[in-house]
């Protein structure tokens, strides 16, 4: 069934209105500062130069937003800001909101952290060494891997031997990152009675609905996520961020509106792309060219956090035969922790 695009009308007169297209009297502008390092201890930081600085209202670290979320809730290992330790060049450590952008930029600059600096892990390989660094040493399972699965059916073994034809390969998928035309930005609205408004440029309001009374301790009642159109997003925007977050903190610590927009560097920071992936596949077919076999084996890194993590596991082997009705599957896949920003929805990334 074919018919008119229900808001292209309204975008090719050029009356849709974006998130950034949004501006409120008194608003303020965000900023962070982010990690140089890949992984590091953070020791102590310093805001005072920042508070002092004229324009400044208010100034966060991952004190203020201690409280960890996920998309997902049994993989919660993300926080606002970072805590501890940062994880992947570019994780947020700070947030600053100023009168304007070039002066929330300045302080973020001004703030002061000390670093331990520590060994990252980059590869699959190196994440899964016995004796790795890890990114996340509280977890019950101390190691890197977020989650393995393995999953068969049938009777590979003797799929491949009764095989006429077989076919194998290695490959390595390095990863890959949106780029949607529209940056990830954000406006929260305090409305002077303890509730706030954020309109952001989200593919998932609802589960960023729930992230942000998480974090900050607030009733569902008190929170409305408002969904503009989006300039494009392919899941990349299918996350709750930090810049989300913050927004919303700093909106309730100054009482003033408060608007987040990342530059085309930050978005690759925030990223939540296709992971990078080596994978092995052997596929057995009759002489006639039916497919009955196949037998598949993938290492993903995933960077820091958990994201969509545990399903894109899955996701790698059970959707690996379709469309075809296979006799005989089987699959092993991995998704490790790394340090790198993290990689995220499997389905609408492709």
């Amino acid at each position: 069934m074919s018919g008119p695009k229900l808001d292209g009308l309204e975008k090719i007169r050029g009356a849709a209105q974006f998130t950034d297209d949004l501006t409120r009297p008194h608003m303020l502008h965000g900023s962070f500062l982010r990690s140089p390092h890949p992984h590091a201890r953070i020791l102590s930081i310093d805001t005072r130069a920042a508070r002092a600085m004229e324009g400044v209202s208010a100034v966060l670290t991952g004190e203020d937003l201690p409280t960890r979320y996920g998309v997902l809730p049994v993989a919660q290992d993300e926080t606002a800001l970072a805590v501890e330790k940062v994880r992947f060049v570019g994780e947020e450590v700070a947030a600053v909101a100023a009168v304007d952008r070039p002066t929330a930029l300045a302080a973020a600059q001004a703030i002061t952290v000390v670093y331990e600096v520590l060994p990252p892990v980059f590869t699959a390989g190196a994440a899964s060494e016995k004796g790795a660094p890890l990114l996340h040493a509280d977890r019950r399972k101390k190691t890197n891997i977020l989650r393995r699965v393995q999953r068969s059916y049938g009777d590979v073994e003797a799929g491949i031997s009764s095989a006429h034809v077989l076919s194998s390969g290695r490959y390595h998928y390095p990863g890959s990152t949106h780029v949607p035309l529209e940056p990830h930005v954000a406006l929260a609205e305090p409305d002077g009675h303890g509730r706030v408004t954020l309109t952001s440029a989200t593919q998932i309001p609802h589960h960023l609905h729930k992230a942000l009374a998480r974090v900050l301790q607030m009733r569902l009642q008190d929170l409305r996520v408002v969904k503009p159109h989006v300039g494009a997003g392919y899941g990349g925007k299918s996350d709750p961020f930090s810049h989300e977050i913050c927004a919303v903190a700093l909106a309730r610590a100054t009482g003033r509106p408060v608007k987040f927009l990342l530059n085309r560097e930050e978005v690759f920071y925030a990223h939540r792309g296709r992971h990078p992936a080596d994978m092995e596949i052997t596929l057995a077919a009759t002489r006639d060219g039916e497919i009955t076999t196949c037998d598949f084996k993938a290492v993903s890194c995933g960077g820091a956090y958990a994201s969509y993590g545990v399903v894109t596991a899955y996701y790698f082997g059970v959707f690996l035969p379709l469309p075809y009705r296979l006799q005989n599957l089987r699959f092993d896949t991995r998704r490790l922790y790394t340090n790198h920003p993290p990689c995220a929805s499997p389905w609408r990334s492709r």
